[in-house]
């Protein structure tokens, strides 16, 4: 049995679509608004989370923004719901990194196969990232549980590619996909250079790593990645590219504009036992320090887990 949560502001669509899912075998949880989604998130984490777009307060979208920005819940398939059926809102509706779509009104038996699809298509891929090769959200969630019922202090890496999406819209999909595994291989190759034999190395998705190590072993490990890191970069784009640190794209809007060379940004989550709260308070301090890294460029932002 699979646990959903949807949250919605009109109450006989809650009750509607818990009718619909529970009669497939599902545990649905019904919330009235995307503030109330989170908390319960953070609460027990859904197998699939269904979001309706509009909602006061919280919206959908920015719910899942959230979700999908703190990497121990990212790994969460998001269906968005919506009475906005035009490209435009699907079109944001992906961005803010939902899944799937499904506008309303909807057919109950295509909201029970898109439900069934995303179930199944997390599970099947749940294991490992098919790109680089290295473990994802459970392994990485499992690996911080056996350390803190283990009672040690540690040390979360968390590593996010600036200005990646305009470099994959600039040097194709080849050099893009050629950057995610080249990365995946320097996070390896640090970590066995400056890292422990027994950290663990992991990929939350799309352009983000992680690295779970020693509080001491965290800046060397950090180092170390963010320079084998430039020579993905220089090895795909060229050195005098690299040097230069800009490339002329295409923004969003389809204006030619320059833009700086993907680099790294880095943040480190030192944890310390006795201070220890959640795996989901743990990601939301990823998360906030991971946008702070990112806001300063490349670099590292120290955080204590309280």
């Amino acid at each position: 049995m699979s646990y959903i949560l949807y949250a919605d502001d009109h109450e006989d669509m809650r009750l509607m679509v818990r009718a619909v899912l529970a009669s497939a075998g599902h545990e649905v949880g019904l919330v009235a608004d995307g503030r109330a989604a989170l908390a319960a998130v953070q609460e027990r984490e859904p197998d699939l989370l269904l979001l309706d777009v509009m909602m006061p307060g919280v919206s959908g979208l920015d719910a899942c923004r959230t979700v999908k920005g703190n990497p121990f819940t990212a790994r969460i398939p998001v269906l968005m719901l919506t009475g906005e059926g035009h490209i435009d809102s699907k079109v944001e509706g992906f961005e803010a990194g939902a899944d799937d779509y499904l506008a309303k009104p909807f057919d109950p038996r295509e909201l029970r196969a898109r439900v069934h699809a995303l179930l199944r298509l997390v599970r099947r891929e749940a294991d490992r990232n098919p790109t680089s090769g290295l473990p994802g959200g459970r392994a990485i969630e499992e690996e911080i549980r056996r350390r803190v019922d283990a009672d040690e202090a540690f040390a979360v890496c968390y590593f996010d590619i600036d200005y990646f999406k305009p470099f994959a819209d600039t040097f194709g999909f080849a050099a893009a996909d050629a950057v995610i595994r080249g990365t995946g291989a320097a996070v390896i190759d640090a970590v066995a250079a400056a890292g422990d034999p027994v950290d663990f190395v992991g990929h939350v998705g799309g352009d983000d790593f992680l690295v779970v190590t020693r509080a001491d072993r965290a800046e060397p490990v950090v180092c170390e990645t963010v320079r084998r890191f430039r020579d993905v970069i220089g090895s795909i784009v060229g050195y005098e590219t690299l040097e230069r640190g800009t490339f002329d794209g295409l923004d969003r809007d389809g204006v030619p504009r320059q833009f700086p060379i993907a680099r790294m940004a880095a943040a480190v989550v030192a944890v310390r036992p006795e201070q220890w709260v959640s795996i989901g308070h743990l990601g939301a301090l990823a998360a906030d320090a991971k946008r702070r890294a990112k806001q300063q460029g490349a670099g590292t932002i120290l955080v204590n887990a309280v």
